[in-house]
């Protein structure tokens, strides 16, 4: 027996032992650990390529680096096609689909394809970032956990989310925001007994990652030690407004670099080569741009912008004070358009980091500008700023606001930014929302129509599919019949509908019995009086594969109970009834909440 099936074994036998809540608990722990160490090994491997990778500073090879990013896209998608068959889920979206279109089954191949692929990418420069890959890891973790051990829906789920909170958790070392990463983000409905699972993860992933990386320098931390002066808050407030505006920015520039690169039809390899041309040649003239970034923002956090500038072809001009804010602020536009290039072309990463990137060259070019204009009247703390614009691009980008805010107070190690950090995130999340309704990772699924909101009855709709619904059992009628057959039909049926139909199946109208029940029973009038003449039209009809949300619409706006059901040429499918809808939503409503 080996030591996995011994493992497996043990697992067992424990479940035997401990209720169902007990269970969970026990395995939110497992789940925790595990996760945990796999966002550890991630990191680490990463961390270690890029510093192998890093030896660019020195002698004639300073611009060695270039080629980089070049190699680690190209591996990527050689790793991909090689050996995961040409498939790669990215981003968070797919954790959205496979929970409320998968049963929370999520392929068995994440659990390591994404630490794989996104270290090979990041490691080697790619502009993006290891959190998404983290947390599609944790939740690929907990969800086959949850199938090994033959847990029904709703602990799948919950275990999936714990697997989530565990990735964030480790990956940030800030527990808290990895439990309210996974209720934001993943707009899981959960009942208080639930927290706890949510919270022992998420705690487990944090400890793991405290032990092994307290003192390696990998996890992106800082020590805020200005405090919060209300004199600043209008300032805040417009910072507030920026990350809103530059949030919406940064999804619609992203979105639509991502998709002209990834469908071109060019080769994979070939489009691998020049994804990672064209992001080498961003970062010849900013370099800062190389991996995830996190230490150009502790250098910005240090008020010492300049030497964003070693490196690049612009670095004799790094004495110029404006040159280098212009060259803050360029890059803030830009870094959009380098991880969806690194995204489109092959690469995996997640835009997580990116948007703490852009958080922080926003919040340092905003305090930076204003104070050299202020001509020293008036001086605003470059290192709050930088630190409280990130958790505003985090909640305009993912409108995830709470998250937003105890993830910087996290990492920040203090809570003394508190006010300004809820000011900044909820103007933000406000801003971004009324102009974008959804956040970076629905947004296609909008587009496709398995948008997943926290709007609770949308969310439910979605989930419902409504071709599962549709009954078959209604008698048909041909138009040219009389009323002498459709009372012969009316004999056999148990319905009270009857839809009328040509002869190529075409839906023509509908019967009621309500409305013929007068001449029914009328013989004189059965073989003179023909079914086109009794018929009406149909309220409205709900065409094949139309979805749950607008069938829903048409049953408000007409006030029908049954409305029939046609293909796009017309022709009769059946009947969808709102009572069997009702039903359905109820049900689901029920399975859902965890």
């Amino acid at each position: 027996m080996t030591p996995i099936e011994r493992a497996r074994t043990l697992i067992r036998w424990i479940r035997n032992k401990l209720t169902r809540k007990q269970f969970i608990i026990f395995s939110s722990v497992l789940v925790g650990v595990s996760v945990g160490f796999a966002a550890v090994a991630l990191k680490i491997f990463t961390h270690y390529i890029f510093i192998v990778a890093s030896f660019y500073n020195e002698g004639d090879y300073k611009f060695y680096f270039l080629l980089l990013p070049v190699i680690g896209i190209f591996l990527t998608v050689v790793l991909v096609q090689k050996f995961l068959k040409g498939k790669l889920e990215k981003g968070i979206s797919h954790i959205h689909y496979n929970i409320t279109k998968n049963s929370s089954l999520v392929p068995r191949e994440q659990m390591y394809a994404q630490i794989l692929t996104s270290s090979l990418t990041v490691g080697f420069g790619g502009s993006a970032g290891l959190e998404a890959p983290i947390v599609v890891t944790g939740a690929a973790f907990g969800s086959n956990y949850g199938k090994t051990y033959h847990l029904n829906y709703q602990e799948r789920t919950l275990l999936l989310a714990c697997g989530v909170a565990a990735g964030i958790g480790a990956a940030f070392n800030a527990p808290i925001a990895g439990v309210l990463c996974a209720l934001e983000i993943l707009l899981l409905d959960i009942s208080i007994s639930a927290f706890a699972p949510l919270i022992i993860a998420s705690a487990v992933g944090a400890l793991i990652s405290k032990i092994i990386l307290q003192d390696e320098g990998i996890l992106l931390s800082f020590e805020s030690k200005i405090s919060f002066d209300y004199h600043n808050v209008p300032f805040y407030i417009l910072l507030g407004l920026l990350t809103g505006l530059v949030s919406v920015y940064y999804s619609h520039v992203f979105l639509k670099t991502e998709t002209l690169i990834g469908k071109s039809s060019m080769n994979v390899y070939l489009k691998a080569i020049i994804g990672g041309g064209l992001l080498s040649l961003l970062m010849a003239f900013f370099p800062t741009l190389f991996g995830e970034g996190y230490e150009s923002i502790k250098t910005l956090f240090a008020d010492k912008p300049e030497e964003l500038l070693n490196s690049s072809l612009l670095s004799q001009q790094k004495n110029n004070e404006w040159l280098v804010l212009l060259f803050i602020g360029a890059i803030i536009f830009i870094k959009p358009i380098a991880t969806a290039i690194t995204l489109g072309s092959g690469g995996n990463g997640g835009n997580f980091a990116p948007s703490l990137f852009i958080g922080s060259y926003l919040g340092f070019f905003f305090s930076k500008l204003i104070n050299l204009l202020a001509l020293g009247i008036h001086k605003l703390p470059i290192s709050n700023f930088t630190i409280v614009g990130m958790a505003g691009i985090i909640s305009g980008i993912y409108h995830a606001p709470l998250t937003a805010i105890f993830l910087i107070a996290e990492i920040t190690g203090g809570y003394n930014l508190m006010i300004p950090l809820m000011i900044v995130s909820s103007i933000s999340f406000v801003l971004s929302k009324y102009m974008e309704p959804y956040s970076l990772d629905t947004i296609k699924m909008a587009r496709r129509g398995d948008v997943f909101t926290q709007d609770k009855d949308k969310k439910i709709l979605v989930t419902i599919d409504a071709s599962q619904l549709i009954e078959t059992d209604f008698q048909k009628v041909d138009s040219n019949a009389t009323l002498g057959n459709l009372v012969e039909l009316i004999s056999k049926s148990k319905r009270n509908i009857f839809p009328v139909v040509d002869s190529d199946g075409k839906l023509l109208g509908i019967i009621s019995l309500d409305n013929i029940r007068e001449i029914i029973f009328k013989r004189e009038l059965y073989d003179s009086v023909k079914v086109q003449e009794l018929m009406v039209s149909a309220p409205a009809m709900v065409f094949q594969n139309e979805s749950t949300e607008d069938i829903m619409k048409k049953f408000d706006e007409t006030g029908a109970w049954n409305l029939p059901v046609v293909n796009s040429n017309n022709q009769y499918i059946g009947f969808i009834s709102k009572s069997r809808m009702f039903s359905s939503y109820r049900t689901t409503l029920q399975t859902t909440t965890i």
